[in-house]
């Protein structure tokens, strides 16, 4: 079938939710998680068996008599755990590891949420960008017309016709270098969502991107109380910390409740006796006294793998408050280059309606108008990268701030509308 049309940001992103195969699996880990913490749990409930056998037995005894009969035996027990350290430390240890299964659950759907928006913006830009060179191809290819008309009226020389071509030239292969730019970016979109783009919404010109709030420590603060990978790792610390005794509970005693009820008519050696119901109560008590240093060595192991998880939970907070104080930082640089790159477009058009009026009152050179034309399209270009880079830096900052919500891609879609 042909894939789906994608136009609206909420189209792409509902899409990648039902399409992204990484989100799939975080998804059955954590039903993995869950249905562990289901069977820890369910070590500790009363268990119950029924036990069933009939049988065919021919016995001769010492004078050579043959009897045959059938035997019958049916039970019916229940084991209640009443002390098993192992087995409450692992219903503990599996809780934490479904908690940190859940916590990269949302780690995964918010990078995926990020990823998503990112890919969406950069289609944006492709697509403005490409606009932007096609209206600069436009000028420059009629200030080769103009220059033609002058060249063929011997009023400019051969080598300002020259610089013309040679400019459109160059703009032509900018315009073909942006197209494939823009077809990377919409598969690069495709690949995580399985949507095509269509007639996407572009960026309002009146958006109101919030300004940056709180300082750059409050969002690192943030981040350590908030963040997906950061609340994972300690969850899988918790969880290194109870297999720890979960090993040392091989040390300790286990106590069980037994009860049964029994019916049979078999005997010692399977002899035949009168009918018999059976029933008693016992506590089971199992003592370990050595185990040839296995215990021990378990114990090692679980240390050494909860100080391993001790360094990768610093590991991942350095790298979270790195992302964060870079986030922040480029949302703040954000803020202000787009101011400036508004007030250099400002400048860049009137430059260039300015050497477009001095060329044909003969007071300035075409290479004065193309390089007019250039700068007033490059400052154009590089506006509309720094609207689009601030959204994306926006949510990106939330995102490692552990904050992202499906409220804030709400309002990031209220910043779009579509160009018609």
């Amino acid at each position: 079938p042909e894939p789906e049309l994608g136009v609206t940001l909420e189209d792409f992103l509902s899409a990648a939710i039902e399409f992204s195969p990484t989100l799939k699996m975080a998804e059955e880990s954590l039903n993995i998680g869950s249905s562990r913490k289901k069977q820890a749990s369910g070590r500790l409930l009363p268990q119950v068996t029924a036990k069933g056998s009939r049988s065919d037995n021919r016995r001769r005894d010492a004078s050579d008599l043959v009897t045959t009969f059938d035997g019958e035996r049916y039970s019916v027990q229940l084991t209640q755990v009443l002390f098993n350290w192992q087995a409450f430390t692992a219903r503990s240890q599996a809780s934490f590891i479904e908690n940190q299964l859940e916590a990269e659950y949302y780690g995964a759907l918010a990078n995926l949420l990020t990823e998503v928006a990112e890919n969406y913006f950069n289609v944006l830009q492709a697509e403005d960008a490409l606009d932007s060179i096609a209206s600069e191809l436009e000028a420059v290819n009629n200030q080769l017309d103009q220059i033609q008309n002058l060249y063929d009226r011997q009023l400019v020389q051969i080598t300002d016709l020259y610089q013309v071509q040679a400019s459109a030239a160059a703009v032509e292969a900018e315009q073909l270098k942006l197209e494939t730019d823009l077809a990377l970016n919409q598969e690069a979109l495709y690949s995580v969502s399985g949507m095509t783009a269509g007639d996407l919404l572009g960026m309002r010109d009146n958006a109101t991107v919030p300004p940056l709030q709180n300082s750059i420590n409050y969002w690192v603060n943030q981040a350590k109380e908030n963040n997906h990978q950061i609340e994972a790792q300690e969850y899988a610390v918790q969880a290194a910390n109870k297999r720890i005794s979960e090993r040392k509970g091989a040390y300790m005693p286990q106590v069980n409740f037994v009860a049964q009820v029994q019916q049979t008519n078999l005997g010692f050696d399977n002899r035949f006796i009168d009918q018999n119901d059976i029933s008693y109560l016992a506590i089971d008590v199992t003592i370990p006294l050595y185990a040839g240093g296995s215990n021990r060595a378990a114990v090692s192991e679980a240390a050494s793998q909860h100080r391993m998880a001790q360094s990768e939970l610093q590991i991942v907070e350095l790298e979270a408050t790195q992302r964060v104080r870079s986030s922040y930082l480029q949302v703040a640089a954000a803020e202000n280059f787009i101011a400036a790159a508004r007030k250099l477009l400002e400048s860049a058009t009137l430059s260039s309606t300015a050497m477009q009026q001095g060329f044909n009152l003969g007071t300035v050179t075409s290479v004065d108008v193309l390089n007019a034309l250039r700068d007033q399209f490059r400052a154009q270009r590089d506006l509309q990268t720094a609207r689009y880079d601030h959204v994306k830096f926006l949510v990106l900052l939330k995102r490692e701030a552990g904050l992202l919500s499906a409220e804030d891609m709400v309002e990031v879609s209220s910043w779009l509308e579509s160009p018609n």
